[in-house]
């Protein structure tokens, strides 16, 4: 990641708080312990028409992947939690409408860097439920039991 001017931060923080959105998911995946595998990104989203921006902001950031969707959408997605964990640092403090997101998204980084015992990965349900809550969502999203039992964490 290249330098990065404080007027191009608080830009993409405003990009983000608009037509972003923060997301911790899980994946089924048989190739890992659990058979899920812990995914954090953040998106950026915009009309494919207009995609420029975004192709800006992965120049800036130095990293993402932009694809372009059936629905006329394009977007550009940052996995990973050290990439997360940095890029959420820098724009933090330009943030204004999903702080509360980003702080949750943050913390949960890492909580799951340092440990992954069984408390830690309840903490992490409790805030991906807490991050839905905050985020509009167009489809539904898993209930906190059906994350707690995809994760094992059920009696």
């Amino acid at each position: 990641m290249g330098s990065r001017s404080k007027t191009d931060l608080a830009y993409i923080a405003g990009f983000l708080d608009g037509d972003g959105s923060l997301m911790i998911q899980l994946k089924k995946r048989s190739d890992s312990k659990k058979g899920v595998r812990i995914m954090f990104t953040i998106c950026f989203y915009q009309d494919t028409r207009h995609e420029k921006p975004l192709h800006w902001i992965k120049s800036v950031l130095g990293i993402g992947y932009l694809s372009r969707r059936n629905d006329g959408m394009s977007e550009l997605r940052i996995n990973g939690y050290d990439q997360v964990e940095n890029i959420l640092t820098d724009l933090l403090p330009f943030i204004r409408f999903k702080k509360k997101q980003a702080e949750i998204l943050l913390d949960s980084v890492k909580l799951i860097k340092s440990n992954k015992d069984k408390k830690s990965l309840k903490k992490l349900v409790d805030n991906i439920v807490a991050i839905q809550q905050e985020n509009y969502a167009t489809r539904k999203k898993r209930s906190k039991s059906e994350l707690l039992s995809l994760l094992g964490l059920t009696p």
